[in-house]
């Protein structure tokens, strides 16, 4: 085992041995959901992500963080790659919010190929993250721990959607064109710095439970949900509340050298983020 998957499965917990098999890589999905969470606290810092293979160790692995599609798909691509699977990351156009035109490629997720079949990982969307692979066949339901999931194709382009209620919301349209580490970091650039990126008005973070529930925060409301519904609110009184959570229920590291933050660095972000509660909508 090489230092790097040491040091990553200790992060995670896991103490289980690693195959390459559609069982491993479900597993290894839903571990690491479950304890490194979604999060932009360096876009909203502000602090520039880099997305070299050893800044995702210091900071999500060594420091504890946790990161964004970039980062988190970045580390797992690595991870998966190590263990023997072959994978390679693809680049999709968000349209969760529906966009009026199609949006830039801004959204990192993997390809693995395993025996003959394709399969989609994701460990970086958010809330609405797959927390299993899918398989890369179209029109057709998969259930992962925390919901239902199909893909639509047409030609070269597919399309990622969740049921949501009673009816499919699309998530990201992607294709499986060669990416290269420059169309990373074009595209994490644009996430963290285009004036109306919603991770520059919205602190955000989320961790997926491995009984099915998961755990999410938008600026000071934090939530936890149980098979799609709310079991838990709360709207955190202020910074100091919100960093002892995160801390917590998120299990985020805060206090490594680099990659931690204050409570008066959060107290500083958070005081913004009251006074224009608007912003980004």
């Amino acid at each position: 085992m090489t230092p790097f998957l040491s040091a990553y499965f200790a992060r995670t917990g896991w103490q289980q041995p690693v195959s390459v098999d559609i069982n491993t890589l479900r597993a290894l999905h839903l571990q690491h959901n479950s304890t490194i969470p979604f999060e932009n606290i360096d876009v909203v810092l502000p602090r520039e992500i880099q997305l070299d293979e050893q800044s995702l160790v210091d900071k999500l692995v060594t420091a504890r963080r946790g990161g964004y599609c970039f980062e988190q798909n970045g580390l797992f691509e690595r991870v998966l790659r190590e263990v023997g699977f072959n994978v390679r990351s693809l680049l999709g156009r968000v349209v969760l919010a529906n966009p009026p035109h199609m949006p830039p490629r801004t959204h990192r997720l993997l390809l693995v190929e395993l025996n003959d079949e394709r399969w989609i990982a994701d460990v970086g969307f958010g809330g609405q993250t797959l927390t299993a692979p899918i398989r890369l066949i179209a029109e057709e339901e998969q259930a992962t721990p925390h919901g239902v999931y199909r893909l639509i194709n047409d030609g070269q382009d597919w399309v990622l959607q969740f049921r949501h209620h009673d009816h499919w919301q699309s998530m990201y349209h992607f294709d499986l064109a060669a990416q290269y580490q420059t169309d990373y970091v074009m595209g994490n650039f644009w996430s963290a710095h285009w004036p109306q990126s919603h991770f520059r008005h919205h602190l955000l973070m989320c961790r997926h439970l491995p009984d099915g529930g998961k755990l999410t925060l938008t600026n000071l409301h934090f939530t936890h949900w149980q098979d799609g519904h709310v079991v838990e609110q709360i709207n955190l009184p202020d910074a100091g509340a919100l960093y002892q959570l995160m801390q917590e229920r998120f299990g985020l590291g805060v206090d490594d050298p680099k990659y931690g933050f204050s409570l008066t660095e959060l107290t500083a972000v958070m005081a913004g983020f009251e006074t224009h509660p608007q912003a980004g909508k």
